[in-house]
């Protein structure tokens, strides 16, 4: 296919956060979510791959199910079940216990009303 760019399973993205990201912390940028694959400081553009399973910091002392869908609290910059204010990303591909600090998530836009 001549208009073929790329796989799309990662991408380039500009570092929104005034702190800046490290590797493996997941970004949000407009409506693209992804998982930064290096560090990067605000405005810096970093690959981020938006396909695939990841371990990301979750929401401290809440338990995750297998199969729930999570969403991205890009306020505190890590993964909840609370659809309201936030954004969807995917679903949980293992429990998470609350004492666990990451949840393991399958990248994947899923409508929050299961729709």
């Amino acid at each position: 296919m001549r208009n073929f760019v790329q796989p799309g399973d990662s991408l380039a993205v500009a570092v929104p956060y005034a702190a800046g990201v490290t590797a493996g912390q997941g970004v949000l940028v407009g409506a693209l979510f992804g998982v930064a694959a290096v560090d990067g400081a605000q405005n810096a553009v970093i690959e981020a791959a938006t396909q695939g399973v990841f371990d990301l910091t979750k929401e401290p002392s809440l338990a995750i199910t297998a199969g729930a869908r999570v969403f991205w609290d890009n306020t505190n910059r890590r993964v909840t079940t609370t659809a309201t204010g936030n954004f969807s990303i995917g679903i949980a591909t293992q429990a998470a216990l609350a004492a666990d600090a990451t949840v393991r998530v399958w990248l994947n836009r899923v409508p929050a009303s299961g729709a």
